[in-house]
């Protein structure tokens, strides 16, 4: 069984080359990197890529790209600031290789000190576990061939991650793994851990009501 890893990337030459020389270590078939209009050295640091291609901007159609031109029998989708335990490509194959396995993500583990954080991570473990509902932080993987039966990632500006973990989940289990993916806490460091955290429980709450993401899109503000 062998992994092709998909990065979407814009403006992440701040860590794009940590992530990728991290990566390498693991022995994935392929890296590829989708970038959707980057203005920063994002490019540039993508120059230890596999494949480098350019897309529309949006996770789910750079994403959808990626998977396009993949070779490997497994896709496994980590954003550019997120890193993977030694061992985590070994242990993806070894999950999917169970009969009932359609997907899976990792432990998310913010890379900072306070319980805040500690509990972030329990509740996206937990949501996982009872909903089999992946965010794109915590490191989705699965066969390329359930990829390519459900149509990839909906063409959402935002919750693409929500939305294809659904459709994912009516087709098989979804498995948390034992390795962990350490995530970034820019996004927190720079925003606070409240507001954000309310904003998006308020966001994914609209989303089940019925509103469209894409509408939802512009109160997701990007931070790098």
């Amino acid at each position: 069984m062998t992994v092709s890893v998909i990065i979407p990337t814009l403006n992440e030459e701040s860590c794009l080359s940590d992530t990728l020389l991290l990566l390498r270590q693991q022995q994935p078939l392929e890296i590829i990197v989708v970038d959707g209009g980057s203005v920063d050295g994002t490019l540039h640091a993508a120059g230890s890529a596999d494949l480098v291609l350019q897309a529309p901007g949006g996770r789910a159609r750079q994403m959808n790209a990626g998977a396009a031109r993949a070779q490997g029998d497994v896709l496994l989708f980590l954003h550019a600031d997120c890193s993977l335990e030694t061992g985590a490509l070994t242990e993806t194959e070894r999950l999917l290789g169970r009969q009932k396995t359609i997907a899976g993500c990792f432990r998310m583990t913010v890379r900072a000190h306070s319980w805040l954080y500690r509990a972030i991570e329990a509740c996206a473990t937990a949501r996982v576990r009872l909903t089999g509902i992946i965010y794109g932080d915590q490191g989705l993987f699965l066969r390329r061939k359930y990829f390519e039966r459900l149509g990839g990632f909906p063409a959402l500006r935002l919750m693409e991650d929500l939305f294809f973990s659904k459709q994912l989940r009516r087709h098989g289990r979804i498995a948390v793994a034992k390795k962990r993916i350490f995530v970034s806490p820019r996004r927190w460091q720079r925003r606070g851990l409240v507001r954000p955290t309310l904003r998006n429980w308020s966001l994914t709450a609209l989303a089940a009501g019925g509103i469209h993401p894409d509408r939802l899109a512009d109160f997701y503000p990007a931070v790098r």
